[in-house]
Order: C-alpha cells, then sequence, then structure tokens
C-alpha cells in the first residue's frame, strides 16, 4: 500500500479536505493521511511515496524531516532542498533572465548587525551605499518587505527617501526588498499545481484579508492566456510542484509581485468554496499522480529548469 501523507499545522479545513478526496476516490492501493512522525533516523523512510508539505517553512524540525524522506525516496511536495535555498530575491534576478516582467527591485543589508557579527564582518561592503542610484532606480513610492519569508509581516510602503530611512530603522537584523510600486487595474492570485494545472483568481491586495478574493477582476481571453504562460513559465524553472503567483496588471502587462508561496494559503474560508474545490480536487489528483509514478529508493523530487540546466552544462564539462 503507498501512502499519501500530508504535513501541517494549524489548518484544517484544507488538509482534511484533501485527505477525504483521495480516499474517495479509492485509488488501487494508495491511501491519504495526515503524517504521523514518531522518530526520525538518518536514511530510514517514514514509509510514504507522496508528502504534501503545508508547515515546514515554520518548524526546521519539519525541513529535516523531508530531506531524509526525499533521500530514502518520497517524493515530497514542494522540493525540501530547494525551497530551503529559494527565496525572493533570487526570484525576480530569475524572472528578469527568463522574460517575466518584475518590479525594480534591489536587496539591502540589514539595518542591524546580525547575531554573532560585527562592523568587521562587513569589510566588503562600501558605507554608506549608493542611495541616490538605488532610490533614482527603484522611485518612489516603493514598497520594503523581508527577502525571505511569506504573509504581510514586516511590509511598508514608502513615500519617500525620509520615509524610507525612517521605516528602515524599524527592521532590525532582516534582509529587506526595497521595491517600485506597481500600480495596477487588476490583480490576481494564480495556483500552479503539477506545473500544469493553473488557476487564476481575482484578488485585491488592498482589502481586508478576509475579503481579498472578493474582486470582480476578469481577464480577457488573451489576458488569461499571457498570465497562464507567466506561471507556468515561473514554475517550470523554479519547480515548485504547488505554488501561487501574484500577478498586478499595469497598462495591460502582467508584473509578477510574489511567487515565493509553496505553502500558499489554502482555507476554504479565505479564497472560497469555488478555489477551494479546485484546490482540493487538483491536489489531490496530482498526488495519485505521483503516488503512481513513486519508484521506491530513488529521487522522486521535482527539480526546476534552473537547477537542471546547471546540472547539464557541468556534465558537459
Amino acid at each position: 500500500m503507498k501512502k499519501i501523507g500530508i504535513l501541517h499545522g494549524k489548518e484544517r479545513s484544507f488538509p482534511e479536505a484533501f485527505i477525504e478526496r483521495v480516499n474517495s476516490k479509492k485509488p488501487e492501493g494508495i491511501v491519504a493521511e495526515s503524517v504521523s512522525i514518531s522518530k526520525v533516523i538518518q536514511g530510514e523512510s517514514g514509509g510514504y511515496a507522496v508528502i504534501i508539505d503545508r508547515i515546514s517553512q515554520d518548524v526546521p524540525f519539519y525541513r529535516a524531516f523531508l530531506k531524509n524522506e526525499a533521500i530514502s525516496g518520497t517524493a515530497v511536495i514542494n522540493n525540501p532542498f530547494w525551497w530551503s535555498a529559494d527565496e525572493k530575491f533570487f526570484n525576480n534576478a530569475l524572472a528578469t533572465k527568463i522574460g517575466v516582467p518584475v518590479p525594480k527591485t534591489v536587496i539591502l543589508p540589514s539595518r542591524d548587525l546580525p547575531p554573532d557579527t560585527s562592523s568587521e564582518s562587513f569589510a566588503n561592503l562600501t558605507f554608506p551605499l549608493d542611495w541616490e542610484n538605488i532610490f533614482n532606480y527603484v522611485g518612489f513610492p516603493a514598497y520594503m518587505k523581508p527577502f525571505a519569508g511569506g504573509g504581510w509581516k514586516n511590509v511598508y510602503r514608502l513615500e519617500n527617501m525620509e520615509d524610507f530611512f525612517d521605516k528602515h530603522g524599524e527592521t532590525g537584523d532582516l534582509v529587506m526588498l526595497l521595491q517600485e510600486e506597481i500600480v495596477f487595474e487588476e490583480y490576481y492570485r494564480c495556483y500552479c499545481i503539477g506545473g500544469k494545472h493553473v488557476r487564476i483568481m481575482p484578488y485585491e491586495p488592498r482589502n481586508p484579508h478576509h475579503l481579498r478574493y472578493a474582486s470582480d477582476f476578469s481577464p480577457s481571453p488573451e489576458q488569461r492566456r499571457l498570465m497562464e504562460d507567466i506561471v507556468l513559465r515561473i514554475n517550470e524553472y523554479l519547480g515548485y510542484d504547488f505554488n501561487t503567483v501574484e500577478l498586478a496588471l499595469r497598462n495591460g502587462i502582467p508584473y509578477a509581485i510574489d511567487f515565493c508561496n509553496p505553502a500558499p494559503d489554502a482555507d476554504r474560508s479565505s479564497v472560497g468554496d469555488d478555489n477551494f474545490e479546485w484546490v482540493v480536487e487538483t491536489a489531490a489528483s496530482y498526488a495519485i499522480e505521483r503516488a503512481r509514478a513513486h519508484v521506491d529508493e530513488t529521487d522522486n523530487l521535482t527539480w526546476g529548469e534552473f537547477v537542471k540546466r546547471s546540472v547539464e552544462k557541468r556534465s558537459l564539462v
């Protein structure tokens, strides 16, 4: 019997619905359950063919567990090695190389020294930074947000240079992005599952959290095709099996705003019934597909084109 597990924290609506949906399909030789961990021994599998990860970004123990599972042949969704390496600034840098429009963005050293460092640790960093060129490049108003992590924590909208220095002083040892504001006409949050299934959802980030999916944006067929292409291209290169991409349309051009969301919100109360049904059904079908394709003691992970092309180049040397 092949087991599909879902690893989650306090969320309940999606994990419970996912398990019920997989089991209701009665796939031969496959069963779904909530992951159960009683011990983690190096190089030994917990017995899962597939694990959907919803929580390891917040629990380092779970991330280590998932890497051990992956080494032992489990298809972990999403790849825990790549997820550990990825962050938002790299996402933006990659987008510039694969033809995806993104806001003008720079990365900034932390305002305060990180733990266990001193000023001597930053001998290679010019002080002060070239603030004039940085501000001219990004422009104002602008947004400042952490270069890694999710949600809307520590996100600032900045009106001018003085506002920037005032707010940057509050960020402590966080490494921040400074990003051009995209004043958009329409905004969409797009699920991508399995690198091939896309759900484009109208989204209004300026609304209160519980009303963000209450939007009447409606893309034209041409805009829909363009957004689907961008979503698929991003996830092809990053290698995520389960991710969301946020697209802001300015003058008809979709700008990728945030596309490092490997454990995106899938709660029924926030995404709404129709979107919830889509993500449960699509995730369940995809997990079954991965379980059927699973081969013991091999690498069953998904790797993105960025990594695969780098490996291919090295193999030719």
